[in-house]
């Protein structure tokens, strides 16, 4: 299954509902797309993300550098391929330009890899399960008031969705936890509640807040430093009985093996984007189970539902949904109770709206 033709292009999404947190407001989502054809007539449609800047980098690496370079290739082949893209660019990895930039490639090659086979994408990663919970954050970004995080927590338990997350960091402590206090009132005792960071602390303030809102059972403390402070992490995790989640902000396996053997992380959370694609995400998922430590990825529900039914130690998908301009059915199908359906179509499972991706295409 030869690789006959690859392409890029972008398309910028504004998000749905407006997005704040400790440090950054999500302004557009750039989602840049590959394409990849075979001579066995079956094609893929890979993606990667950023969040308002760096698209047109990420584009032109995959114009100039790696798409040229799949021509001629066997599609099959999807671990030989990432690996001959990642040293072809090693003198910019690891980081996030080549990691979303490969991530886009090979999530194509998984898209033709499942249609292949008539597959769905978790079954052939691993078929580990068929539902995973969700949890939602769009109700609790930082510029929102108390009353309306305590009001759409109210809307998602009503709805049988058992976890809710809601982003930290005000200037005041007493702030952050007025907040949480008032939302652990209102859902009692059974509902989870996450709390996210954005890498906007230093290690002490990190232990300080840690301290002050415990008493409120956070089901997890995430992104609490910058991702590169992992002996903060460190610290912090042996200071607190609250989880630390990081991950979003890692761009290789190895990193995260570092957080793992130091045990700076009582939950990981990949991205699929920035990891560089569904390749190396399994090898986290299963690295972190080999740790005895659960999965919780970061954004990109409409992929990561099937990521997380193809490992057994994944507990939640978060709920953002951010492509319903873009595609042409649910993006995720949520039963009664909270439980996300993982897609039972052959390839990623997203059904594409290419005529509002090409009216919206912007081209390297």
């Amino acid at each position: 299954m030869r690789i006959t033709a690859a392409r890029t292009w972008k398309v910028d999404l504004v998000p749905e509902t407006p997005r704040t947190d400790a440090i950054q407001a999500f302004v557009k989502q750039e989602t840049i797309f590959v394409e990849i054809e075979t001579d066995a007539g079956v094609a893929g449609l890979g993606y990667t993300y950023t969040i308002g800047t760096g698209g047109h980098s990420v584009m032109a690496l995959l114009h100039h550098d790696l798409l040229p370079a799949l021509i001629g290739q066997d599609a099959r082949q999807i671990e030989a391929l990432w690996q001959l893209l990642f040293w072809r660019t090693h003198a910019t990895a690891v980081g996030a330009i080549t990691s979303l930039a490969l991530a886009a490639v090979d999530c194509a090659l998984w898209d033709i890899r499942c249609k292949a086979a008539g597959q769905p994408l978790g079954i052939m990663a691993g078929g580990a399960k068929s539902r995973i919970p969700i949890y939602n954050t769009e109700g609790g970004w930082l510029h929102l008031t108390t009353d309306e995080l305590v009001a759409d927590a109210l809307a998602a338990k009503a709805r049988g969705w058992s976890g809710i997350k809601v982003k930290i960091g005000k200037p005041d402590p007493a702030e952050d936890r007025e907040r949480l206090g008032a939302l652990r009132e209102a859902l009692g005792p059974t509902t989870n509640i996450m709390v996210d960071a954005n890498q906007s602390m230093t290690a002490a303030d990190a232990i300080r807040r840690a301290r002050l809102i415990e008493e409120f059972d956070p089901f997890w403390f995430e992104e609490p430093l910058p991702a590169e402070d992992m002996s903060g992490h460190v610290q912090l995790a042996r200071s607190t009985s609250i989880p630390i989640a990081v991950g979003e902000s890692i761009y290789s396996a190895s990193h995260f093996r570092e957080y793992l053997a130091h045990g700076a992380a009582g939950i990981v959370q990949p991205d699929v984007a920035r990891i560089g694609g569904i390749t190396p995400w399994l090898k986290v998922a299963h690295m972190a189970e080999a740790f005895n430590v659960k999965v919780a990825p970061h954004f990109l529900m409409e992929i990561h539902v099937s990521l997380c039914a193809a490992v057994p130690n994944a507990i939640y998908v978060e709920h953002i949904p951010q492509l319903r301009a873009i595609t042409t059915a649910d993006l995720m199908q949520v039963e009664p109770g909270g439980m996300a359906v993982a897609p039972t179509v052959p390839g990623l499972g997203i059904a594409w709206d290419r005529d509002a991706i090409d009216r919206l295409a912007i081209h390297p």
